[in-house]
């Protein structure tokens, strides 16, 4: 059902519906990702695999989710995101259900890394730029609030995981998780199209074209790949890729890093359940911050990147436990604060109507960051025997994203970035053009803007 074009996003209302959403997918997405580890020691010691092996389960899990974001942002822009994230609810508890049938490390490489991994991309993508859309002022705000899910379910899922693991064993557990992955669907069945006045687009119905050209040109448009000339989205990807590389590397190393210099197991574990509380407050604080508009966003971006990584470079020199402790709190807030901001952000570069296609390509041009990371910090360590080398450049990449971040227009300025829209014109035959609206089920011809047909009149105001 499309909905009559908005002058703006209605800024609440249905919209923390969107919200509610999004937390739940966030916590059911990231969350299991996150606590998979529980059914990592099962997989070793059933399958008789070394631990490298069977790691990249969850490896390929994120990576098929990461790179078909661009798909989920073309399917949205044509089917609208409510069948999108329904479609992608039922594709990622149905490879958990063939998870469970699994007799090699194959099948789960196949189940749970291309056919569960390819569903959350159809949620995650959608959902986040459904929150975008329905919110302007306070976008920070509801960002926040919809990732919050990540920290929560990462307490909750790892004793659970691993109690339906010890009652019904790890196939058991599987089968469970593949039931409230179909949540994901309800989440899809709450977001509600929006049509804003940034999705009307000028078409030329009488511009003839081959049947190929037409499709590619659709294909084109649908993955919005005109934004890979605009230099502004380029900075930005160019500044996420780089965070993203140093971003992850305590996930993988911080516990470890403990260990080595003379902790026990639950002390260096102990460290990230910090650091897991403070990225909760981190992400809330951050959205309240940023939506009182005391500072511009990309400012509030570099300052909690600048703040991340040097939380990053003081980690080797921290000695002591109560010293790792506070530094592991600072780590978990400065990198808890940024995230709500990034997406928050990428509105104001490419403009509201471009959120799907922005947001597919920045997940998917991004993931080099987060996929290199992890094995840069593990090659810096073997090399030197400790990790004081892998903690130093991790943070060097923070830092050096937040000095690429200058690189956006007016970056310096206190006034707010203008999105890149498309050229406009004086011509009084132009405006008479049909527009274009993409609503929920595609994209329909409609008549000039200021005359709205009646199909889309007679849709409910989102407010």
């Amino acid at each position: 059902m499309a909905a009559r074009a908005l002058g703006e996003a209605p800024d609440g209302g249905w919209g923390w519906m969107i919200v509610l959403a999004a937390f739940i997918q966030s916590a059911l997405v990231f969350g299991v990702i996150r606590s998979f580890g529980v059914f990592f020691v099962a997989f070793v010691e059933y399958f008789s695999e070394m631990s490298s092996t069977v790691s990249w389960i969850t490896s390929m899990a994120v990576a098929v989710q990461q790179f078909s974001s661009p798909i989920a942002s073309a399917l949205s822009n044509y089917f609208g995101a409510r069948p999108v994230v329904m479609l992608g609810g039922f594709i990622a508890s149905l490879g958990l259900i063939f998870a469970c049938l699994a007799t090699n490390l194959t099948h789960l490489y196949l189940s749970i890394g291309l056919l569960s991994g390819f569903g959350w991309a159809l949620v995650f993508t959608p959902t986040v730029a459904a929150v975008s859309r329905y919110f302007t002022k306070r976008r920070t705000l509801a960002m926040g609030l919809a990732f919050t899910g990540v920290g929560i379910s990462s307490f909750v899922f790892s004793p659970l995981f691993q109690y339906l693991t010890d009652e019904y064993t790890w196939r058991g557990a599987l089968l469970i998780i593949a039931g409230m992955m179909l949540n994901l669907m309800v989440c899809g069945a709450l977001i509600r199209p929006l049509t804003l006045k940034e999705d009307l687009v000028a078409v030329d119905p009488s511009a003839g074209q081959s049947h190929c050209h037409g499709a590619c040109g659709l294909i084109f448009d649908l993955l919005d790949l005109t934004l890979l000339r605009q230099w502004p989205f380029l900075t930005f990807v160019l500044a996420i890729t780089l965070i993203n590389t140093g971003y992850f590397v305590p996930y993988v190393h911080f516990v470890a890093h403990a260990r080595s210099i003379g902790f026990d197991e639950y002390q260096a574990a102990f460290l990230m359940s910090v650091a897991a509380v403070a990225d909760l407050i981190g992400r809330l604080l951050s959205g309240w911050f940023a939506d009182l508009q005391k500072m511009r966003l990309v400012h509030i971006l570099v300052l909690f990147t600048l703040l991340t990584g040097l939380s990053l470079i003081v980690i080797p020199f921290g000695s002591t436990y109560p010293v790792l402790m506070l530094i592991s709190v600072a780590y978990g807030f400065f990198s808890g604060a940024l995230t709500p901001v990034v997406f928050s952000l990428l509105p104001e570069i490419v403009g509201i109507g471009r959120i799907y296609g922005a947001l597919g390509l920045l997940q998917l041009l991004e993931s080099v960051g987060g996929l290199l990371g992890a094995p840069i910090s593990g090659w810096l360590h073997d090399a030197t025997g400790n990790y004081t080398a892998s903690f130093l450049v991790a943070g060097g990449f923070l830092l050096l994203g937040s000095l690429v971040l200058f690189g956006l227009p007016n970056s310096l300025s206190c006034f707010p970035l203008l999105p890149a829209t498309q050229p406009q014109t004086e011509d009084k035959a132009e405006e008479q053009k049909p527009m274009a609206v993409l609503n929920g089920s595609g994209l329909e011809l409609q008549g000039p803007p200021n005359e709205p047909s009646d199909a889309a009149s007679i849709n409910s105001e989102m407010a």
